[in-house]
């Protein structure tokens, strides 16, 4: 079974994301800031990781740098949901090692089509 670590500072985000995820057979961790999930990474790297850019503690793209750097941190999928949409953002995140990007508010349509065009479903 593949893993996905989502990552964001909203219960309710973290709660209808994992639903989503597990409804596509995956196992799911969560995080609430990036040092958390920098941490956990450390310890178990995820096949896929859903992150979320603003956030308390270490923001999503200060975590996406650190993880990048880490040994093994190619590894994961990673895949930015958030309400930051300007082109400057997006350019920003896929040049610090995003694999795709969703906008909030998201489905489990928009999920699905995303994993599915970077190969995880």
């Amino acid at each position: 079974m593949k893993t996905c670590l989502v990552v964001d500072d909203s219960r309710v985000i973290r709660k209808v994301a994992r639903r989503i995820l597990e409804d596509l057979s995956f196992a799911v961790d969560e995080a609430e800031d990036g040092a958390q999930a920098l941490a956990q990474c450390r310890t178990t790297m995820p096949d896929a990781i859903l992150l979320d850019w603003n956030m308390p503690v270490m923001n999503g793209i200060d975590f996406l740098r650190a993880l990048r750097a880490d040994p093994g941190g190619q590894k994961p999928v990673v895949v930015f949901c958030t309400t930051e949409n300007d082109i400057t953002s997006i350019a920003e995140a896929i040049q610090s090692g995003a694999n795709e990007y969703i906008m909030k508010p998201f489905d489990s349509e928009i999920v699905q089509s995303k994993f599915a065009e970077v190969g995880l479903c």
